[in-house]
């Protein structure tokens, strides 16, 4: 009985240990940040507005273009390689917004 509590936790563990990291989402685009960032500039415009870390080896970057209003939020990794979390358009800064919407 220990025996097959051995061998199950040992599977468990194992398995959790050979899975992908998390940002090897397929569903989140991630490349090297130069090739971001040379895609964000000379197809959309966009230029660094803004970054913070979020952990030693995460930056979270806001692009965007106060042409077009588009905007790009990336994280990007110490490896050199980043991810798009979220882009869309319309982005307006604080200055921007009306008084009455920004309450």
């Amino acid at each position: 009985m220990l025996y097959k509590r051995l061998i199950s936790a040992a599977l468990v563990f194992g398995g959790a240990a050979l899975a992908p990291p998390a940002t090897a989402d397929p569903l989140i685009p991630c490349y090297m940040r130069q090739e971001i960032a040379l895609s964000l500039s000379s197809r959309f415009g966009e230029t660094l507005a803004g970054f913070g870390l979020q952990s030693p080896t995460q930056l979270v970057e806001l692009w965007r273009s106060p042409d077009t209003g588009t905007f790009t939020v990336l994280i990007s990794f110490a490896d050199g390689t980043s991810c798009v979390l979220a882009s869309g358009v319309e982005w307006r800064a604080i200055a921007d917004v009306p008084a009455e919407i920004a309450g």
